[in-house]
């Protein structure tokens, strides 16, 4: 029976340059349900030495993408085509505590959060993620190739573009104050960490390349997952679904969440998420692969984006890997949350296509349940490997004993640590003919009520661009 060990691999971290990026082609999209568009004061930025003059329009230069697939739910996981130079407006449970954590302590009195923030209205993919700086009252939201950072009123305080590549999910450290996310390069086969020191994020349209605001960590295991020959013969079929390759489904990562190591043995590790490819006709692809890092030791390996030689700086291998049976998603783990307040751990996903699967929108893990040895189901060899436990809460099915809620959370997801989250909200504006996607953070309670254990805080508002 093979274990994760058996397989082999070179354990020295390189820092070796790829072949040269190319630009891939995403369709844009997000959940319907009208313009979220919000209001907001933005500054009026200068773009190639002129004004632009709109109602209360900031100036951004989003780098970007092309067309894509959307999963089968109509959700489309990347970016709009890009627009070279565009006006964007700039528009939690007290669930039963089964392993309390106490939340990070701060010297200051943070200041309150409101019912909801603006992320603004952006010529860009569709909104991936959100992370919280409590003690400086800031947000920052990932739009697939545009990371925009906001005050608690929205108000737009610096943006870092020129990614050609899938920014995913976000999560911030309290430890070292900067942002962490999920970057995708698949043509290039290369898979990163993006680590952004938000204290430098100091105007708008600082390119992700040039300013030194962002560095990359290579993250290998992905990789070999990723392009895992499975079917043996001899050919990497690729970005698709449509293939046996790629091992366990993966089709990259996407959701990532600071918290305690799952193995019990103290210290706090950066958590990354699979993606993993919806297809119906294997059953290696039916868990969800989380891998666990510690960050302390990653200023060796960061460096510069360069997305022209794409580095491969990195570990040679995680500090731990763990399953989760949940049955096939559509694209995995899009957003991972550590909850300080219960211990647990959520996932939010886009729903699977399996039949004989319940299909949740949100599955939570049992914090208070140490990983046990297990069978890996569904391999096309015998494996073992260090299982995670759903909490047994919520919309409960009998024929695969998972467990789930339905929920959103797709799109943006953030504990704040004593029993309110702030919820991701959706959707696209248009502009002087021009289609802008939107995203705020709405502040909710986690009630633990089934089918959807979020109740929002304050009323939600939908609001027109330039107010």
């Amino acid at each position: 029976m093979r274990t994760r060990s058996s397989r082999p691999r070179n354990r020295q971290a390189s820092d070796t340059s790829t072949r040269a990026l190319t630009r891939r082609t995403r369709t844009s999209g997000s959940r319907t349900g009208g313009s979220r568009a919000r209001g907001w004061t933005a500054a009026v930025l200068r773009a190639s030495g002129a004004v632009v003059p709109a109602v209360l329009t900031a100036v951004i230069l989003a780098g970007g993408g092309g067309p894509r697939t959307a999963p089968a739910d109509g959700v489309a996981r990347a970016g709009a085509a890009s627009v070279a130079t565009a006006a964007a407006v700039a528009t939690a449970a007290t669930a039963t505590p089964v392993a309390p954590v106490t939340p990070v302590s701060t010297a200051r009195k943070l200041p309150p959060l409101p019912a909801s923030v603006d992320g603004g209205a952006w010529p860009s993919g569709h909104l991936q993620g959100m992370a919280v700086d409590r003690r400086a009252g800031h947000l920052y939201f990932s739009f697939t190739n545009l990371l925009v950072k906001t005050d608690l009123r929205g108000t737009p305080l610096g943006s870092v573009t020129g990614f050609t590549g899938h920014l995913g999910d976000l999560d911030f450290d309290e430890r070292d104050g900067r942002v962490y996310g999920s970057l995708e390069y698949k043509a290039a086969k290369a898979f990163y960490i993006a680590v952004f020191d938000g204290a430098r994020i100091t105007r708008m349209n600082m390119d992700a390349a040039d300013t030194g605001v962002v560095s990359t960590v290579h993250l290998r295991e992905v990789v070999e997952d990723y392009t895992a020959d499975m079917d043996g013969n001899g050919v990497f079929d690729g970005d698709t679904a449509a293939t046996p390759d790629h091992r366990y489904g993966c089709s990259g990562i996407d959701g990532v969440a600071f918290g305690p190591a799952l193995d019990g043995t103290g210290g706090e590790r950066l958590t990354v998420a699979y993606g993993v490819y919806a297809h119906t006709a294997r059953e290696d692809n039916d868990h969800q692969v989380l891998l666990q890092y510690d960050v302390k030791r990653w200023k060796k390996y960061e460096r510069p984006l360069t997305e022209r030689a794409p580095h491969t700086s990195g570990p040679a291998a995680p500090d731990g890997k763990y399953f989760v049976y949940t049955g096939n998603t559509t694209y995995g783990t899009q957003n991972l949350e550590y909850d300080r307040h219960t211990g647990n751990w959520l996932l939010a996903v886009y729903k699977g296509t399996k039949p004989r699967f319940p299909h949740y929108a949100l599955f939570v893990l049992d914090g208070a349940r140490r990983p046990v040895d297990g069978v890996v189901r569904g391999q096309p060899a015998p494996e073992r490997g260090p299982l995670l436990s759903l909490l047994p809460q919520g919309l409960h099915d009998a024929g695969t004993g998972l467990y789930g809620w339905e929920s959103a959370g797709q799109y943006g997801l953030v504990s704040l640590d004593d029993g309110r989250y702030y919820v991701a909200e959706t959707g696209t504006v248009r502009v002087d003919g021009v289609t802008l996607q939107t995203g705020r953070a709405v502040l909710h309670r986690w009630t633990g009520r089934t089918p959807n254990p979020f109740s929002a805080v304050g009323a939600s508002r939908t609001s027109r661009p330039g107010r």
